[in-house]
């Protein structure tokens, strides 16, 4: 289709089929969440899953079944969490195919509007200013179009697309409008190969994951040579290598062997921080919160610097027309509204006509097309050379012959008239502007717009003012108790606007921020440092160019900040995807909804202090969780350590260790990393639980070691030993689940409870005790429990004691 009506009137029913058959889509498979195969991959194909994998075999081999139920725990974990990851998957799939962004063409000479799947090759695209670019092309027509290609190469300034210049989907149209052929679709396009832009569920910065890869990399690098030196210490215990291989000893050898290495692995870490992950995804997908990354709900509890955009995020983001404010002296020779301004010239003919044209011109912005309503003469207008609208420069030109002859400039009165001569001019705009309206200036010059003011983007001269212009904004409902909400929480406000700053400030002020008056982006200083300390001084900004909103995040970013970003703007689209999180407003275009992690689906300001709040439960969970896990990795590779160099009998089977595992760690640590917590969140998660797992499992260890000495010395038989060493385990265990869940309230004291009555029922029920190898301690094994337990309780309490006063000395409370 080369021919111009076959350009005008694109793709015909039948050849949209006939590409639709043959697999000429832009189809192609959305990676706002992970794919069936990484879910798969992540919870299954594992390290230490092939680990587990090779002991629950050899154990099998050995006829050792009853000792291989870890297994079983760890095919749980894996099933678990690979459900949770699923269900997450479906709701969050389901809803962004409900909000899918569309794609506006031209088929049988008919505009409509398609999703960005349905565009297909050869499809015309209609392309105006917000949009992005659903598939790569040809520019087939173009006036004035500009795409903001900074997403996909880097480059920040808007690339002019004259016609026959390719455009690129995943660009943005910041200017202008046009049309393109799709040459390139689905998995061909330019955007879906780039797989920083593709893969998105990892992209997120996730402390709690790369600290809980940091330990398994640790775990990794030890697990076998400290298994090597555990094996050789059985096997020593039962005579040496020929000893045990002829007296067959050598299985009992590998499987206390294959007890300390199963005890050493976080089973069940990595399966909690993804399902709480998962679940509050789906938490906030129930209040209208889509989570295109999961990890992002982990970043909102590290946000202390949220940036806002103030019009459709403060404000409702409605423009509504408020009033002219003409600033010329009128026909009838009475001064205009503006008295303190002598103004020589009188109104140029025509001027409600060139408001009434802007109003009603197809790539009028929002507050443009106001003017559609207050202006309702006919409007036979045509224009015979123009500037459209930039954001960068705010301002728009247009020249007509006739009726209204001469340049017409709409846009910022600070941006269009800048010199002394205008000084009142710019002054009655800013009381205008700092009782919260947003104002524009209409200018005129009897001089026509040249090729070579249209190529540089420059007015001619004798531009005079015309009429100022006002428009309000209301003001959300749910600003007031929202911005209350994050004051509250110690959380940073700035609001970054390309408006007015006087007016930006009237609405802060309106919100309640302490905002006295705005600061002028222009004044921005350049230099990050400078820009930082500014920042630091200052909440209101006005006037900030879509680069400079980017500059900010990155300026916030570099003093320590972790930044969240709101908008909905196409102009706020550079920061939203340099911020740590980006959060969008559904309302917003298609190009801001595509790099945030984070869309408000029904557009409430309102719900970011529960996403806010779900982010730390998660993390403040999590952290509650991996001190448990870690101290069971901490007390299990200690363990091991001292009974290879001790040459002792390692006292567990891995069976007993199941069950430890079970009742002190991984039923409770389910239930308590899905429980609310609102604590804030400190920095340096894996530091803090460290600090606590290392001296408690340190603690844990070597009481459990100088039981087996003990008890050893005294002759006490193996399977004596080993259940007082699984009971004095178990009752350690359970008691750092009840300093790492205080306060005991609620829920957790029927957890603790229903744990206590496990251990209970594991050594009184029979059919339990004989298949866990467990009988009646004597007297001595009795009071070596109690008085070790008591000892180590003990040596926990201190542990706990000076943790939460490291904690607190590195800015946090010690409170989980």
């Amino acid at each position: 289709m080369t021919d111009t009506a076959g350009a005008t009137l694109g793709l015909t029913s039948a050849e949209v089929a006939e590409r639709v058959a043959d697999g000429r889509t832009n189809a192609y498979t959305d990676a706002t969440s992970r794919s069936a195969w990484s879910i798969v991959r992540a919870n299954v194909f594992t390290l230490f899953n092939g680990i587990i994998v090779a002991c629950f075999a050899v154990l099998l081999i050995l006829g050792r079944w009853q000792d291989a139920l870890f297994g079983l725990s760890a095919i749980a974990n894996t099933i678990i969490g690979s459900v949770q990851e699923f269900r997450a998957k479906a709701a969050l799939d389901k809803l962004a195919l409900l909000h899918a962004p569309t794609a506006r063409v031209m088929r049988e000479g008919e505009l409509r509007d398609v999703t960005i799947a349905d565009v297909v090759l050869d499809d015309i695209l209609v392309l105006r200013a917000g949009d992005q670019i659903a598939a790569d092309g040809v520019v087939i027509d173009s006036s004035r179009l500009q795409a903001d290609e900074s997403m996909l190469t880097g480059e920040s300034d808007a690339v002019d697309k004259q016609t026959a210049d390719e455009v690129l989907s995943g660009s943005i149209v910041v200017g202008g409008e046009g049309t393109a052929r799709v040459t390139r679709v689905g998995a061909d396009s330019f955007a879906n190969k780039l797989a920083s832009e593709a893969k998105r569920f990892s992209l997120v910065a996730s402390e709690l994951r790369r600290s809980v890869d940091k330990v398994l990399k640790f775990q990794a690098w030890i697990i076998g040579p400290v298994a090597l030196l555990v094996l050789n210490a059985q096997i020593f215990v039962f005579g040496g290598w020929p000893e045990a291989i002829s007296s067959g000893e050598w299985r009992q050898a590998a499987v206390n062997a294959i007890a300390s290495v199963i005890a050493m692995i976080p089973l069940g870490l990595v399966l909690m921080t993804s399902i709480a992950f998962a679940v509050g995804a789906v938490k906030l997908a129930a209040r209208q919160v889509l989570v295109q990354e999961l990890p992002a709900v982990e970043g909102l509890a590290r946000v202390d610097v949220i940036c806002l955009d103030k019009t459709g995020t403060l404000t409702e983001g409605e423009i509504v027309f408020d009033e002219a404010h003409p600033v010329f002296r009128s026909t009838s020779g009475t001064l205009s509204t503006l008295e303190a301004e002598p103004v020589p010239h009188e109104a140029p003919s025509g001027w409600e006509q060139v408001l009434a044209w802007y109003g009603a011109e197809p790539d009028a912005n929002a507050t443009a097309r106001c003017l559609a309503a207050a202006y309702q003469a006919e409007c036979d207008l045509e224009p015979d050379a123009r500037i459209p609208f930039s954001s960068a420069r705010k301002w728009s030109a247009v020249s007509f012959t006739g009726a209204a002859e001469g340049t017409w400039v709409l846009g910022g009165p600070e941006m269009v008239f800048q010199g002394d001569a205008h000084k009142e001019l710019r002054s009655r705009s800013s009381q205008l502007a700092a009782s919260g309206r947003r104002t524009l200036v209409l200018g005129h010059c009897p001089a026509a717009l040249t090729p070579e003011h249209v190529d540089a983007e420059t007015l001619p001269a004798g531009l005079k003012p015309v009429t100022l212009l006002t428009f309000r904004e209301s003001v959300r409902s749910d600003a007031v108790e929202t911005l209350g909400y994050f004051a509250s929480q110690g959380v940073d406000v700035k609001i970054i606007s390309g408006d007015n700053p006087q007016t930006v400030a009237a609405i802060a002020r309106e919100v309640g921020l302490d905002a006295p008056s705005g600061f002028d982006a222009r004044e921005l200083p350049d230099d990050q440092d400078s820009l930082a300390a500014e920042l630091e001084r200052h909440t209101v900004f006005g006037r900030v160019t879509p680069t400079q909103k980017k500059a900010i995040v990155q300026a916030l970013q570099s003093s320590g900040h972790t930044v969240a970003m709101t908008g909905d703007g196409v102009n706020d689209a550079l920061a939203i995807k340099e911020a740590d999180i980006g959060i969008a407003m559904e309302s917003g275009s298609a190009a801001t909804k595509a790099v945030a992690r984070i869309v408000l689906l029904d557009g409430k300001f309102e719900h970011l202090p529960g996403v806010v709040a779900e982010g730390r439960q998660v993390i403040a969970n999590i952290e509650r969780v991996s001190m448990l896990f870690l101290t069971k990795t901490a007390w299990a590779t200690v363990l091991a350590i001292v009974f290879g160099i001790s040459i002792m009998q390692f006292p567990f089977l891995p069976r007993q260790l199941s069950v430890v595992d079970g009742l002190t760690i991984g039923i409770p640590a389910f239930f308590l990393a899905l429980m609310p917590n609102t604590r804030r969140y400190i920095p340096g998660f894996l530091r803090r639980s460290l600090s606590f797992a290392v001296p408690a499992g340190l603690v844990v260890g070597l009481v459990v070691w100088w039981y087996a000495w003990a008890a050893g010395g005294a002759g006490i038989q193996q399977e004596e030993l080993r259940t007082g060493a699984t009971l004095i385990l178990t009752i350690i265990g359970l008691w750092i689940l009840v300093v790492l869940s205080r306060p005991i309230d609620g829920w957790k004291i029927v957890i603790i409870g229903a744990m206590m009555i496990g251990l209970i029922l594991v050594y009184a029920v029979p059919l339990a005790r004989t298949f866990l190898g467990f009988t009646d301690p004597s007297l001595i094994t009795t009071l070596l429990v109690i008085g070790l337990s008591i000892v180590a309780i003990a040596g926990v309490e201190v542990v706990r004691f000076i943790h939460r006063r490291y904690v607190r000395r590195h800015g946090g409370t010690g409170d989980y």
